[in-house]
């Protein structure tokens, strides 16, 4: 068994997306006026995950027993890096899934399918924005070699957007400035991880107890034996392929892969009270963007974490249900999946669509308009579509639009009336008056 990046899909809605050329739906035609993306990185090794990996690895040695049944490989494995201290929390650069190479060829994916809002030769470069992280910065170099190509420095400039507390909203990583987020113990950031360990227990016991029985003189922790299903999907990352992977069942994966929905969903998702807050920031910036159109630029990027990214999830509202995620037990209706809303290499694009709709012509028009000049279609109109990691995914109350896009005043009236709804960031933060109170960067 290899690692599963997901186990359950999202529902997408399976509408075609743009080539090189226009796309026809419902009888329309649109094309794409301009695009706005965020990238968060999932491509890299994260320190803490690591450390807990690496304790179980010298527990095990320091035992000095040997392993059997499911874990007998153990006894001759090796673990997948040479000097952990200066690998964990960069970029991975081994094995097909390799994060810089994974960056490289979304550049590429995504060039084609957007080549005609590539700038023209002699343009201006186009501005792209990345967190002040060094595995963020590099993939967004990386993402550029594919999708502006070799000589990407010399179409395209690269603003580095510090991760320090003192930015207020004027940030790309809210939840580093978001004061309150980060002391409400209850509440904010521990939230999730809080959450994580109540569910844990639900299966991981019964794990510990049938790798005991074949190992009855060593006694694997809820901790350890999480850190075993994580050592899966991390080796795969830079080997292409684990047999960690193999010492658990199905229903097992499914319990994981629900424990990393609940982290999220209650450290910066639609489970947190901050949550949504924190993600307005970019989706509004993003919105007028939109709003302001092709003139404002074409093309804008944003590198981040993937903690970064859930929050405007949150914001938007996309994802979430009357049902909050239990931790006694594991739902299977839920619409939250960490798996598909930001798996490895995840990203979420707003693409603004600028679409004529076929009039339909009766004989007496044709004869009006004689000679025939064939038919005819109305004045452009604006709409917002989403793609979430090469999914359309449509708003839940804004779906009108071809391909299940919505209208741009819909959509902009959508955002602020979510931004209503959900306060001030500052307010809400714990941040005073003097405080940045948006995002100010985000322009060509």
């Amino acid at each position: 068994m290899e690692w599963a990046r997901f186990v359950k899909g999202l529902e997408y809605l399976k509408e075609a997306l743009s080539l090189r050329r226009d796309v026809a739906l419902n009888r329309s035609t649109c094309c794409h006026g301009m695009l706005s993306g965020t990238l968060p990185l999932l491509l890299e090794i994260v320190a803490d995950a690591l450390r807990g990996m690496l304790a179980l690895l010298e527990r095990i040695q320091d035992w000095n027993g040997t392993l059997k049944g499911d874990l007998a490989f153990v006894n001759n494995w090796k673990y997948f890096s040479n000097d952990p201290s200066s690998h964990h929390g960069q970029l991975t650069t081994t094995g097909p899934y390799a994060g810089d190479l994974t960056a490289s060829r979304t550049g590429d994916k995504l060039r084609t399918r957007y080549s005609h809002l590539l700038p023209l030769r002699g343009s201006p470069p186009v501005n792209l924005w990345a967190s002040d992280c060094n595995r963020v910065i590099e993939t967004a170099r990386f993402f550029s070699k594919g999708f502006f190509g070799g000589d990407w420095a010399s179409k395209a400039k690269l603003h580095v957007i510090a991760e320090t507390s003192d930015l207020g909203a004027d940030t790309l990583t809210p939840g580093e400035t978001c004061l309150r987020y980060l002391i409400d113990v209850d509440h904010g950031h521990d939230n999730g991880a809080r959450q994580l360990v109540k569910f844990r227990s639900t299966y991981l016991p019964s794990i510990s107890s049938r790798l005991q029985k074949k190992n009855p003189g060593i006694v694997f922790s809820n901790e350890e034996i999480f850190s075993m299903q994580e050592l899966c999907g991390f080796e795969i990352l830079v080997r292409g392929k684990s047999p960690w992977c193999d010492v658990f069942t199905h229903d097992e994966w499914l319990s994981f892969e629900y424990a990393r929905d609940v982290i999220h969903y209650y450290r910066s998702g639609p489970g947190n009270p901050y949550g949504p807050a924190i993600g307005w920031l970019w989706l509004n910036a993003t919105a007028e963007l939109l709003k302001n159109g092709p003139n404002s630029g074409k093309l804008f990027f944003s590198f981040v974490h993937d903690g970064d990214v859930v929050p405007m999830l949150a914001a938007l509202d996309i994802f979430n249900s009357s049902e909050r995620l239990p931790t006694t037990h594991l739902s299977s209706s839920r619409t939250w999946r960490t798996s598909q809303v930001v798996p490895m290499g995840g990203r979420v694009i707003f693409e603004r669509l600028s679409c004529q709709f076929h009039k339909p012509l009766t004989m007496d028009d044709k004869r009006a308009q004689y000679p025939f000049r064939g038919e005819e279609f109305t004045e452009p109109e604006e709409f917002v579509r989403i793609n979430i990691n090469d999914g359309i995914v449509a708003l839940p109350t804004c779906s009108s639009g071809p391909g299940s896009s919505c209208p741009l005043e819909e959509f902009l009236g959508l955002v602020r009336d979510r931004g209503t709804q959900i306060g001030d960031f500052r307010e809400i933060c714990g941040l005073g008056p003097d405080a940045a109170s948006r995002i100010t960067f985000l322009h060509q």
